[in-house]
């Protein structure tokens, strides 16, 4: 099984500088851009946010105006290309391109070598690994799972059509099994993960799925899938908590609102930009009517409806709604809660911007907060909801809470075990001071 690489101090030195370095020379190049040009540098940012605002106006109208809006953004795009100087353009790409190796050093530079958060445990005495062969486009059988699981000493299970996941992983359980893996996307490993709790087994997560959420946080590498196979022998464990909906285990989040009612298209996995583009003028048009989504808020006043709902096992540091983002911890022992409420009139632009800035936490309509537990009423019959990523409609009232430590999960002792947000600090001030240490040996 191949390891994961571990940079030495030194190594992690030198990106630390390269990343500062790139850093320095994309501030230095767009100060002396701004110098040069001022007037055509901000008539150029004007129109693209124009052409920027058109598109998205363009995607939340029907009928003439939405004509309209497109002649809009296309006639501000054919300004901004009809500018006498480009070269603009050119110093833009180059800023682009040092902010882009800056961010790639620094992952290099502050990325953790691997973890030691966990208890050493031994190899499984009988593991059972479930596989799922539609899972991320068929990764399982790509990979040779159940073969590498075989050569392991692990039991493989495959999921075939018509067979009952949950079922499976129970029988699992009742035949003796001390480990259960689960090979599969994370609506599939929030199942096999809570009979593992419910039994008191220790849960191997394989991220054979799509996005593969949990292993991320979990600090595994969800580009070398069969590395996560060696946590059933010699590994490290840890307790996580799990979140519920309903009585329902989740791992990583529940969404309500518009971006639930946008996955819920069976043409959404195969088509999501022609989905989205279909569906928003009936979700975020201005005629729109608002999600029926009632709950607490922190200060212990109500809120009549958001645009938005994120529940999650977790805090999440959030960047985008799109993709969501990652936690520092999978045992806060709370659950995460954000809201998004967008004015149709005034706020759809800049809810874009920021949300293509990666920035979507200093949307002025952003809320977000902790807690145990989290109920959402509705008058409607059932609440339009994505699960783990999986569509479904439940009936209100949506009671969420949280499993402080439910779970004990397995991860291989060569592995990161430290997600994304547990890597880089938030903010760029912490961010530089976090290089800074590195370069000059005060961290390890």
């Amino acid at each position: 099984m191949t390891g994961h690489a571990v940079r030495s101090p030194a190594a992690r030195r030198w990106f630390a500088l390269a990343a500062l370095l790139a850093g320095a020379a994309a501030l230095a190049v767009t100060v002396l851009v701004l110098l040069r040009d001022p007037l055509e540098l901000v008539l150029a940012a004007v129109l693209v946010g124009i052409a920027v605002a058109a598109a998205w106006a363009a995607l939340v109208r029907r009928g003439p105006r939405r004509v309209l809006a497109t002649a809009v953004a296309l006639l501000a795009l054919a300004a901004t290309v009809a500018l006498p100087d480009l070269r603009a353009y050119l110093w833009f790409l180059v800023v682009v391109v040092l902010v882009a190796l800056s961010g790639a050093a620094t992952r290099a530079a502050l990325g953790h070598p691997p973890s030691t958060d966990g208890t050493p445990v031994g190899p499984a005495r009988h593991g059972v690994l479930i596989l799922n062969p539609r899972s991320g486009g068929g990764k399982a059988a790509r990979f040779g799972l159940a073969e590498r699981a075989r050569a392991l000493g692990v039991e493989p299970i495959e999921l075939r059509p018509g067979d009952d996941l949950r079922s499976l992983a129970e029988q699992a359980a009742a035949g003796g099994a001390d480990v259960l893996g689960m090979a599969g996307g994370d609506g599939s490993q929030a199942l096999v993960a809570d009979v593992a709790r419910q039994h008191g087994l220790a849960f191997v997560c394989v991220p054979a799925g799509t996005r593969n959420h949990l292993a991320l946080d979990l600090g595994l590498d969800r580009e070398d899938v069969p590395a996560a196979l060696a946590a059933f022998g010699d590994a490290l464990e840890r307790r996580i908590d799990l979140a519920e909906l309903n009585g329902r285990v989740f791992v990583n989040n529940v969404s309500l609102g518009v971006y639930a009612s946008v996955v819920q298209s069976p043409d959404y996995r195969d088509a999501k930009a022609a989905t989205v583009a279909r569906q928003l003028p009936g979700l975020l048009g201005p005629d729109a009517p608002r999600p029926d989504l009632r709950f607490g808020l922190p200060d212990g006043t109500r809120s009549e409806s958001a645009d938005v709902v994120l529940v999650s096992n977790g805090p999440y540091r959030l960047e985008h709604l799109s993709g969501f983002g990652t936690r520092e911890r999978l045992d806060r022992g709370s659950l995460g809660v954000v809201t998004v409420t967008v004015d149709r009139a005034a706020e759809v632009p800049r809810l874009v911007s920021a949300e293509m800035a990666g920035r979507i936490s200093r949307f002025p309509g952003y809320r977000s907060w902790s807690a145990p537990e989290f109920v959402v009423e509705s008058g409607l019959p059932a609440v339009e909801a994505g699960v783990d990523g999986e569509a479904v409609r439940l009936a209100p009232p949506l009671r969420f809470r949280i499993l402080p430590g439910a779970l004990r999960v397995r991860v291989p002792r060569d592995a990161p075990g430290a997600s994304p947000a547990a890597m880089l600090p938030p903010g760029t001030r912490a961010v530089v001071v976090a290089l800074v240490r590195v370069l000059t040996g005060r961290t390890t």
